[in-house]
């Protein structure tokens, strides 16, 4: 339930949280650049979080990063608050491209470092899909969460071309949707393998790739990654996602073969 709590003190108490678990700069639990500045609350957590939102460039295409969408994946988090850094100023790295960065998903896991909210519920499995399957961990209902319904209120007001989400700690790129030569180009850019992991129950990219078609992309970083310091993150990663914030005709083809696609079925 929201509060009466007003946007700036809701963002003051999140950036606080951040701070208090470990600092802006810092890979884990505490992601904000010092860049980051206090903007009207776009989403609230469960613990009334605020889940920062910042939209980037314009143009034909619009593209959604999504990080730590499970709070036990802070490289996931760091990465995508590297991003919106990375942003800052630049405005021809977006080439044509509305980019909106989500950097936290779920930011009361990240404050407990659990996979799940702080109802228990793991978020990416909580989206309204036909495969949605009623578990403990899978919420009471489809969208029962305020984060999974805030992101997808978000797809539904900007209608993405494309969505990446990051995870750890799988150490690939996975894809939904008709999202494969995409896949690709990341890969090559991030050196991971590509592999089709198939799409999970009430998992965002049942919800967006394979129901509406859209694009999405699983940025898998290894387990290590959340030893890296933030920049060496963004030095190995950094570049993967700005393959997909650029316009899809400017990714190079990518072949896939020998051992470089590997097929599994994984909880993500």
């Amino acid at each position: 339930m929201l509060s009466s709590r007003s946007p700036v003190s809701v963002v003051a108490l999140c950036l606080l949280v951040w701070a208090g678990c470990g600092g802006p700069g810092r890979t884990g639990r505490g992601l904000a650049p010092r860049v980051l500045s206090a903007e009207p609350v776009q989403g609230v957590s469960v613990e009334e979080r605020a889940i920062a939102c910042r939209v980037y460039g314009s143009g034909p295409e619009t593209v959604l990063i999504v990080g730590a969408i499970h709070g036990n994946e802070p490289a996931s988090g760091t990465l995508a608050w590297q991003l919106w850094s990375h942003l800052e100023g630049r405005p021809s790295a977006l080439d044509g491209t509305r980019c909106i960065v989500v950097p936290v998903a779920n930011p009361d896991g990240l404050a407990r470092n659990t996979r799940t909210n702080a109802r228990g519920v793991d978020l990416n499995r909580n989206f309204a899909t036909p495969n949605w399957r009623r578990r403990r961990t899978h919420g009471p209902k489809p969208l029962s969460e305020p984060e999974t319904h805030y992101i997808a209120d978000l797809i539904r007001r900007h209608t993405p071309d494309r969505i990446v989400q990051i995870h750890q700690p799988l150490n690939c790129v996975d894809w939904d949707g008709p999202a494969r030569a995409l896949a690709e180009a990341m890969a090559r850019a991030a050196r991971l393998p590509v592999r089709k992991l198939g799409a999970q129950a009430g998992s965002l990219g049942s919800f967006a790739g394979v129901e509406r078609g859209i694009p999405t992309i699983t940025l898998e970083l290894p387990r290590s990654a959340s030893r890296l310091s933030p920049s060496t993150l963004w030095q190995r990663y950094g570049e993967a996602l700005l393959v997909a914030v650029r316009s899809q005709q400017h990714a190079k083809p990518f072949k896939v073969g020998g051992s470089l696609e590997l097929r599994a079925v994984h909880t993500r």
